[in-house]
């Protein structure tokens, strides 16, 4: 495995690198929810990440506290970080999990930086912040509180339910803040969800923590995502979801088509030739052209899906944090926004 002059991008130089081989402990837990799971500890050497100029994020900075993703999502396009530690990105990425156990010390110190400006910090954007390692390592507190304590706006977007053990503390962060959470639900379908997100809760459990966040005066976007072509799609399908989440509190939704990105792309479609073959066909042409569906194809559902949503009596995703509440005035901080990915 390789560690030394480890970054988010695999070719940074060293002294930027993200921890040395020096710096990680391996372990595994024999109990039922971490059996098979290895989880590499790392003393990281800094936690805030700039997100490159030609992404499509509405965001500037992210905080990743973990790599790899027990939800294990076949689709999921962080799978290609791993093959930087020469690590297998597809059972690899389910299952080899590496935890940066000084994130909150290292967030708190960066942010009490005279260099930082007190810019927006979205979470959950490459990995789940709260998939089951959160569990046990119980990172997500020291960073609330880091963020909570210098008033620094943030957002979060999760598949997890284990959000919901942090809900008084993102209650408060709100009160001297502005927070932003979102949940992902692409679908519904009991079939599909747990064939391509084994390892998550259900989408049902997932739309409870969208309802009790509202019910604690925190307004929760949905990322409807992904839409899965020709297996979630149909428009039956479509409108039983966003009926479930306007059912929900949702404040807003944002649909996103499924991309396959290098990495992601081999996984999933391994994954489609064992359960949909006769998809296969279709598929490779849909994806002839690079990672993303037609934009023929990204309209329609966009279309299909705000639809529904006026129908239901929610609004399309809005750039906006799910909550805006007073904070002491500072003219020079950015305007944070609320999730969309990628």
């Amino acid at each position: 495995m390789r560690w030394d002059n480890l970054g988010d991008d695999p070719a940074a130089p060293a002294d930027i690198a993200l921890f040395g081989t020096d710096a990680v402990t391996t372990r595994t837990f024999d109990t039922p929810e971490f059996r098979g799971i290895t989880f590499h500890e790392v003393r990281a050497r800094s936690i805030v990440n700039r997100v490159p100029g030609a992404s499509r994020m509405p965001f500037e900075w992210t905080v990743n506290p973990y790599r790899g993703c027990t939800h294990a999502c076949v689709y999921c396009f962080a799978r290609k970080t791993h093959s930087y530690l020469d690590l297998d990105t597809g059972l690899g990425f389910d299952s080899q999990i590496v935890v940066k156990i000084n994130a909150p010390e290292l967030l708190r110190r960066h942010l009490a930086s005279r260099r930082w400006q007190g810019a927006h910090i979205a979470m959950g954007t490459n990995v789940d912040c709260y998939q089951r390692a959160e569990g046990r390592y119980r990172l997500m507190p020291g960073i609330i509180s880091a963020l909570s304590d210098h008033a620094n706006p943030f957002s979060i977007l999760t598949k997890g339910t284990l959000i919901l053990r942090d809900l008084d503390p993102l209650v408060r962060a709100a009160e001297v803040t502005e927070v932003g959470i979102s949940v992902s639900v692409g679908f519904t379908d009991q079939e599909l969800w747990r064939t391509v997100e084994p390892g998550t809760p259900s989408p049902q459990r997932r739309l409870d923590v969208v309802r009790t966040f509202g019910e604690h005066g925190i307004g929760c976007g949905v990322l409807m995502a992904p839409v899965v072509p020709f297996l979630g799609d149909r428009p039956e399908q479509l409108r039983e979801t966003v009926r479930a989440i306007a059912e929900a509190g949702a404040t807003s939704v944002t649909p996103l088509v499924l991309h396959l990105r290098p990495g992601a792309r081999e996984w999933f479609m391994a994954w489609l030739g064992r359960h949909h073959p006769r998809l296969v066909g279709r598929y490779e042409r849909m994806y002839g052209d690079g990672a993303y569906a037609p934009t023929w194809y990204q309209r329609r559902i966009t279309r299909q899906v705000h639809e529904l949503a006026a129908e239901f009596g929610i609004g399309p995703g809005r750039r906006e944090t799910a909550r805006r509440t007073p904070v002491a005035e500072e003219p020079t901080r950015p305007e944070p926004t609320q999730l969309t990915l990628l």
